[in-house]
């Protein structure tokens, strides 16, 4: 799960160094493709239910699961979540993150690091002996903690969250983005979770569009994705999407 979560780590870092201004989502899903391939891995996303992309493109006020396309060029101050998935011999990663197109306003900007430092606080909550709970209470603390620093009322998106992972992509128990701690099943040493707080700069009511993947906010307001693979070891949560965390812990 280490290599395969360094493959999507490598794919999603050349998409990020590609999202720029006059770039489609298609040609950044073809770029991701041919990355996972070329490392003797499979996409993970490509046929998933029928989805016809290997990453998930979302930009602005598209949440998760927007589907790339030639047609949809890339502006300067877009705000694009990327979910990349690949399977090494059978084993899966999965990461997300959330790329400012050129430049980007400050109150995305803010979006954006709120959602991602929700995310390594629940990331740090995934040591044995803690509550499922746990993980999503931290999300849920540290979002709302931003909320207060940056004087801005972030939505938290519970009907989509984090999961299992391992021989497959979704497998149990679903990560909620939110909740009170203590409650769950107890983490144990061996276990594997997908941790992907998201965050909007509105309302956290969503609906889902005709193509029957994309999942907007209801407001237009835009949002933000980020997400790691971890493993709970015996000396703590080793981040497996993540190139720098070389140890457990």
């Amino acid at each position: 799960m280490r290599a395969a979560g360094l493959v999507v780590a490598g794919a999603l870092a050349e998409v990020t160094a590609k999202a720029e201004p006059g770039v489609s989502t298609g040609e950044l899903n073809e770029l991701a493709e041919q990355v996972i391939r070329d490392a003797g891995a499979v996409p993970s996303f490509l046929g998933y239910h029928g989805f016809p992309g290997s990453i998930c493109t979302s930009v602005n006020e598209k949440i998760v699961h927007g589907i790339p396309s030639r047609s949809e060029v890339l502006a300067e101050g877009d705000l694009l979540s990327v979910d990349c998935g690949a399977i090494l011999e059978g084993w899966h990663g999965d990461s997300a993150v959330t790329i400012g197109v050129g430049e980007i306003g400050e109150a995305d900007r803010k979006l954006s690091a709120a959602t991602r430092k929700a995310m390594w606080a629940g990331l740090q909550r995934a040591q044995a002996g803690n509550h499922l709970s746990d993980i999503s209470y931290a999300v849920q603390t540290a979002a709302q903690t931003s909320s207060a620093v940056d004087g801005a009322d972030y939505g938290i998106i519970a009907e989509y969250g984090g999961h299992g992972i391992g021989t497959e992509m979704h497998m149990e128990p679903f990560l909620p983005n939110l909740g009170k701690p203590g409650r769950g099943p107890k983490l144990r040493v061996g276990m594997a979770l997908a941790v992907e707080p998201m965050l909007t700069l509105g309302s956290a009511v969503t609906r889902e569009l005709d193509d029957e993947w994309t999942v907007v906010t209801y407001d237009g307001s835009r949002a933000a994705h980020w997400e790691h693979t971890v493993a709970i070891t015996e000396h703590g949560p080793w981040v497996l999407t993540d190139p720098d965390s070389e140890q457990p812990g």
